[in-house]
């Protein structure tokens, strides 16, 4: 082999072995938070604040990040909108009472992701080239019920899986309705129309919000037909590995992927509704990477509409 190729050989090999030292061992722990405005609102309402969690794939180990979650209290949020994947570990939650404790008292709403009922397991990372991984039958059960008890029992968070729901926040009247998670087609979008136009009829609401884990299409697009102002996700790790200048190479969806993080504007219909997917705060204990999308949680102030 010649001088020439050895070196560049080498040369790859720094790089990638760099590239790694840095993803493993220093971004995915360089969280940070994207603010953002949203005109929503009804002429004359106050601004409200509303933070977004998504896919903290909690572990009772992780210290710092626990810390980092609790200190998001401190950004003084109006409305709190965790679209799932809390879990990381069969005992996530012990870890979960440590980052969401500060955040008691704040109105919250949240779905499950598959992580909330099953505990992740290791996986071939190429295969998420081939399309949306597949469901594996024998990861282990996680305690779902306590994970709901405390988030709705303890936190007062309003459970939006499969369900319609309306709270208070900052004066207004939010109506609210999500999915559970759309990845396992645990989605049941017919469950939703009739409740929704009852809790419409019964007190119009000053703002409406779609809540969903992972941001298929077709939960979407009913999503801008049931009248979302807003739309929440998660699910995608905003790609996790991301190329700087090209962005996501996946997003374990069928979402397009310039729209697998961030916020944008989901279309359908002729409608234009914004859309937030979160790139999330964790990863699988089995993937501990983050490169060129560092852990995120969202905070968006709603603003009235021009």
């Amino acid at each position: 082999m010649t001088r020439t190729a050895l070196t560049v050989l080498g040369t790859v090999g720094a790089v990638g072995a760099g590239a790694a030292i840095w993803g493993i061992g220093i971004e995915r722990y360089l969280f940070t938070v994207r603010f953002h405005e949203l005109p929503v609102l009804p002429a004359g309402a106050a601004p409200i604040r509303v933070l977004h969690l998504s896919d903290a794939h909690m572990a009772p180990w992780q210290h710092r990040k626990q810390d980092w979650i609790a200190a998001l209290a401190e950004l003084q949020p109006d409305l709190v909108v965790n679209t799932g994947d809390n879990m990381g570990h069969f005992d996530g939650l012990e870890g979960l009472r440590r980052a969401f404790e500060p955040l008691r008292g704040v109105p919250g709403v949240f779905v499950h992701g598959s992580n909330d009922h099953a505990a992740p397991s290791p996986r071939n990372p190429f295969r998420y080239f081939t399309g949306p991984s597949k469901v594996k039958h024998t990861a282990e059960p996680l305690d779902t019920q306590a994970l709901d008890d405390y988030l709705a029992g303890e936190l007062g968070w309003l459970d939006l899986n499969n369900k319609v729901g309306s709270l208070d926040a900052a004066g207004l009247r939010i109506a609210a309705f999500g999915v559970s998670d759309a990845h396992r087609h645990w989605d049941d979008l017919e469950a939703l129309p009739e409740p929704l136009a009852a809790l419409r009829a019964e007190e119009p609401a000053d703002l409406s919000i779609g809540v969903t884990h992972a941001p298929y299409r077709r939960v979407l697009d009913d999503f801008v037909d049931l009248g979302a102002d807003a739309i929440f996700g998660g699910h995608t790790h905003g790609g996790q590995v991301r190329v700087p200048g090209f962005g996501a190479l996946v997003a374990n969806c069928d979402i397009p992927l310039r729209q697998a993080r961030g916020l944008s504007a989901w279309k359908h219909d002729g409608h234009s509704v914004p859309l937030n997917v979160s790139a999330g705060i964790g990863h699988s204990i089995y993937a501990p990477v983050r490169f060129a999308c560092r852990p995120e949680a969202s905070l968006l102030t709603l603003i009235p509409r021009a």
